[in-house]
């Protein structure tokens, strides 16, 4: 299995950028809940070993490499709201929290890494958008697994305040038990009604 490395950082240490932050979002897909960002930077001296994307990651390992990124590296996390992604759309709200991580960074970096093809345009610093960067930076899969592991915590509260739509195992993924909730229990305040299976429940005729 290919594993990120440090190689992307370490090409750009050499031009003179010292603060490299990888940068990454999660909860693109659900039908409910924020979208979540996160922008990390590593030490190249003292790495967490194991930094993978999120996704290939068991729940287990992602919550020691979570408490060694915390502990080891310069970690900022933020969100933009269900309000925001109905009204800017998903792809703007995401960008809008990669835009908040970077900026909860202080001293600000100096060079980022982005997960994806595009570079969100509210960012002033230099910038590299890496496609499928969180199997190639271990600053952009540092970035996914803080992001993930928040936003799942976020999703296992709602899900108490909310019961009856699964949060706490599918994370606002629209699963089975989802979409039949949706169906039986309603849109609660937490549902993007700018998502298809959301509001055709609301504006069904």
């Amino acid at each position: 299995m290919i594993q990120p490395d440090y190689e992307m950082e370490r090409a750009l240490h050499a031009q003179g950028f010292l603060r490299i932050a990888g940068v990454d979002e999660v909860g693109r897909g659900p039908l409910a809940g924020p979208v979540t960002a996160a922008a990390v930077i590593l030490n190249p001296g003292d790495i967490p070993e194991g930094l993978n994307d999120s996704k290939k990651l068991t729940v287990k390992k992602r919550e020691v490499l979570e408490t060694a990124i915390h502990a080891q590296a310069e970690v900022s996390i933020a969100h933009a709201t269900v309000e925001e992604i109905d009204r800017i759309n998903i792809l703007k709200a995401s960008h809008l929290a990669m835009e908040r991580a970077v900026a909860g960074l202080n001293p600000p970096p100096d060079y980022l890494l982005i997960d994806g093809n595009l570079i969100p345009q509210g960012l002033r610093t230099r910038s590299e958008a890496v496609v499928k960067g969180d199997g190639r930076s271990v600053s952009i899969a540092a970035a996914s697994i803080v992001a993930k592991i928040c936003r799942d915590r976020v999703m296992v509260d709602l899900a108490q305040q909310h019961p009856g739509y699964g949060w706490e195992t599918n994370a606002g993924y629209p699963s089975k038990k989802h979409r039949e909730a949706l169906l039986n229990l309603g849109v609660t305040p937490h549902h993007r009604r700018s998502f298809k299976p959301v509001h055709n429940i609301l504006y069904q005729e």
